[in-house]
């Protein structure tokens, strides 16, 4: 595989791990998809702690980037690579959709007895 391919895999990955949880997302109109406005916000504000964290620990010493094959190179700050950020959207969106769909599979269990 040519380095330019593999240096954009792991980045690849969470965009289209990202696509999928859309697409679970418009299906269930779960979070996103069912009130746009108050899930932008949530999603800033939760990368922006995640990122926040993120800084703190590199500031500490206890985060520390280490170069791979599979990461694009594009540092957003010192020791913090473009990836962290999609991965942390992925992350809050994920939780996101994990609970309200939990959520909602909840009320139509209890609806239905």
């Amino acid at each position: 595989m040519p380095a330019e391919l593999t240096s954009l895999l792991y980045l690849g990955a969470l965009l289209i791990s990202t696509g999928c949880m859309l697409l679970i997302d418009w299906r269930y109109r779960l979070f996103l998809f069912a009130e746009p406005l108050r899930a932008v916000l949530v999603l800033v504000i939760g990368t922006a702690f995640f990122l926040l964290w993120d800084l703190a620990g590199i500031a500490l010493g206890i985060f520390l980037h280490g170069p791979g094959p599979y990461m694009t190179g594009v540092m957003l700050a010192p020791e913090l690579p473009l990836e962290e950020l999609f991965f942390l959207l992925f992350l809050c969106h994920l939780t996101m959709v994990l609970v309200l769909g939990s959520q909602r599979l909840l009320e139509t269990r209890v609806s239905r007895r």
